[in-house]
């Protein structure tokens, strides 16, 4: 079941092309990352997704309607990439408010302690630490039961303990049923959480695949070694020296060996590995390569 759709959908601020036709279909169940560099889209995309914007051409659709209507969202939840918390009501009396606009809305103290903000029942919301403020924010998203959340750069500001907590929440969501897309500019993240991955530049989708098909649409491998000095080789994306290792991003790993064997090129400790998810990206972003590849 499509829960969420835009059908060659874009976006102008002006004389600024923000979405350039650009399809994105979320189904039940999944677990999406959208990744970009900034400015690349994703917000201007989540805002059309959730009815803020209108697409200038393109279709959006939210739970088969229009986003646009508020009949249409009361099965979602949001956190925006930015959001403001009245810094004078306490975080039970936010949840409390928020709350109110559902039929079934998760206990206060239950919620709270999934998000490990029990010990906030009590504070001021002007009296939290930015990550403490972040995760309220987040909570506020899965308060009604969504069937699908949609997280804008969820764990911004939030330390590494933190984050992780976050991400086990998002992942008890996703293994109950429940359906998310998260736009995050930590490709860690992304990595840990999506199934899907979804990467935007200058307005367009650029890949649509798994974490691992995103990583061999470049057809990129990391060769590391330890060597005193290296020749110019073909087929090496970009170099690195680190920690007296260097580096290689190529797109063909054996024929790079076979190279530096055939340069005299002395070397030791070889290591040929798959790239990560950021090299990919970076990868893909840089050439500005349009394809997209639907899961």
């Amino acid at each position: 079941m499509i829960l969420a759709h835009a059908d060659q959908v874009s976006r102008r601020y002006g004389d600024v092309l923000a979405l350039d036709r650009v399809d994105l279909t979320v189904r039940a169940g999944e677990l999406v990352g959208l990744l970009g560099p900034n400015g690349a889209g994703k917000s201007t995309l989540i805002n059309l997704l959730v009815g803020l914007r209108r697409p200038t051409a393109g279709r959006v659709e939210l739970f088969g309607g229009d986003p646009r209507d508020a009949t249409s969202r009361r099965r979602l939840g949001v956190t925006p990439q930015e959001t403001g918390l009245p810094g004078t009501l306490r975080v039970g009396e936010v949840v409390d408010f928020v709350s109110a606009h559902f039929p079934d809305p998760v206990p206060r103290a239950e919620l709270l302690d999934r998000f490990g903000l029990a010990d906030q029942v009590r504070r001021q919301t002007g009296g939290l630490s930015g990550g403490q403020r972040r995760r309220l924010a987040v909570a506020l998203a899965f308060i009604g039961r969504p069937r699908l959340v949609i997280l804008d750069e969820p764990t911004t500001g939030l330390d590494v303990e933190a984050r992780h907590s976050l991400w086990e929440a998002v992942r008890a969501f996703h293994s109950e049923g429940g359906t998310v897309l998260l736009s995050s500019h930590y490709l860690e993240e992304v990595e840990a959480l999506a199934q899907r991955v979804v990467v935007i530049g200058h307005g367009r989708v650029l890949a649509d695949d798994t974490v691992d098909a995103v990583r061999g649409i470049v057809g990129v491998r990391r060769v590391s070694l330890i060597a005193d000095e290296l020749p110019p080789l073909p087929g090496v994306v970009s170099t690195e020296h680190a920690e007296g290792r260097t580096h290689l991003l190529t797109t063909d790993a054996d024929q790079l060996v076979r190279d530096l064997v055939r340069a005299g090129v002395a070397f030791r400790e070889l290591e040929v590995r798959p790239t990560s998810l950021e090299e990919a990206f970076l990868t893909i972003t840089a050439d500005d390569r349009p394809t997209a590849v639907t899961a």
